[in-house]
């Protein structure tokens, strides 16, 4: 091998060196592939529980327009509200309520 062919053969090594970093570190390269598809299954749990809790509130919404029994608990649980024939007992005694 004369020195011509070794200088082809060590310039082509370079070229071929320089590709594989361009590969792998270049602006579209596998580290930017591995990155994007990280933050691709991140966004897709996210997307998962958001379609889960949509379809919560769907049903919530569904209930709360068409269940009674599931409105008159939340008005009893969430807003404080008591039934026409719920008896409320108050304290004895002064206890700072007026009259």
């Amino acid at each position: 091998m004369n020195a011509g062919h070794k200088w082809l053969l060590a310039g082509a090594v370079v070229v071929l060196f320089n590709l594989v970093l361009l590969i792998v570190f270049g602006d579209d390269g596998l580290v930017e592939m591995h990155r994007l598809r990280a933050h691709e299954q991140t966004l897709t749990i996210k997307t998962n529980k958001l379609a889960k809790e949509n379809l919560r509130l769907y049903r919530t919404i569904d209930r709360l327009h068409h269940d009674s029994i599931f409105i008159e608990s939340v008005a009893r649980n969430e807003l404080g509200m008591v039934g026409t024939q719920d008896v409320i007992l108050l304290p004895s005694g002064n206890s700072g309520l007026r009259k």
